[in-house]
């Protein structure tokens, strides 16, 4: 299935976290929204780079916003940070849904790592998302934790393990469960039969939609 076919992202504000493909998501799903008629706005409460192919606008008049984004289908709006990065716009979230169908925000860092358990003042998750969806990478299965996971002494605590054990997917539900953070989790990177079937071994053991596959081929499995 397509994105938007598998996750059926609603109007309003949508929130991504975890870790292993949560940029590749939103921009992605954004293209397939975009080519389905709608408009979208990608946001962030965090820092991120700006998004590959996507026109960024930095301005808090409303009205210039929405005149771009109905142009443009697909925009970046965020305010200019440190080191070429982008932060949070200066435009409310709220206020930015009234010009873009959807606004997708990328609330989490990784540091670019398969795996993420979450300090207690992560992730950013505004109070305007109406869904928030949990991105895993299946390169993290079998991996030593501590090479996996960013924050990896938080995902021990949570799990119950040490930093060298693998990342199971058992384990790895351990620490979804206990956050209780995703609507929906999304198991990237799986379209090897071995990261397909620890994907399904992760969602047998959740209570939240589990879909699994290769974001960025737009290809994903509900398990």
């Amino acid at each position: 299935m397509k994105l938007q076919e598998a996750l059926r992202a609603p109007r309003g504000v949508v929130s991504v976290v975890g870790s292993g493909g949560k940029t590749t998501l939103l921009r992605e799903l954004a293209r397939e929204l975009a080519d389905d008629g709608e408009t979208v706005a990608l946001a962030t409460t965090t820092r991120v780079l700006p998004f590959e192919g996507v026109r960024t606008l930095t301005g808090e008049d409303a009205g210039q916003v929405a005149r771009a984004i109905a142009e443009e289908r697909v925009a970046c709006v965020a305010s200019p940070a440190e080191k070429g990065k982008l932060a949070a716009p200066a435009l409310e979230l709220a206020r930015l849904a009234e010009v873009a169908g959807h606004v997708l925000v990328e609330a989490d860092g990784s540091k670019r790592l398969p795996l993420k358990a979450h300090a207690a003042w992560e992730p950013a998750v505004p109070p305007e998302s109406v869904r928030t969806i949990l991105v895993v990478g299946a390169g993290g299965f079998g991996r030593p934790v501590s090479e996996a996971a960013h924050r990896p002494e938080v995902f021990c605590r949570l799990a119950g393990c040490s930093p060298d054990d693998a990342a199971t997917p058992e384990l790895v539900a351990r620490v979804v469960a206990a956050e209780g953070l995703a609507d929906q989790v999304v198991v990237n990177q799986a379209e090897e039969p071995a990261a397909l079937a620890a994907a399904r071994q992760l969602a047998a053991l959740l209570d939240v939609p589990v879909f699994a596959g290769s974001i960025r081929d737009h290809e994903l499995e509900a398990l």
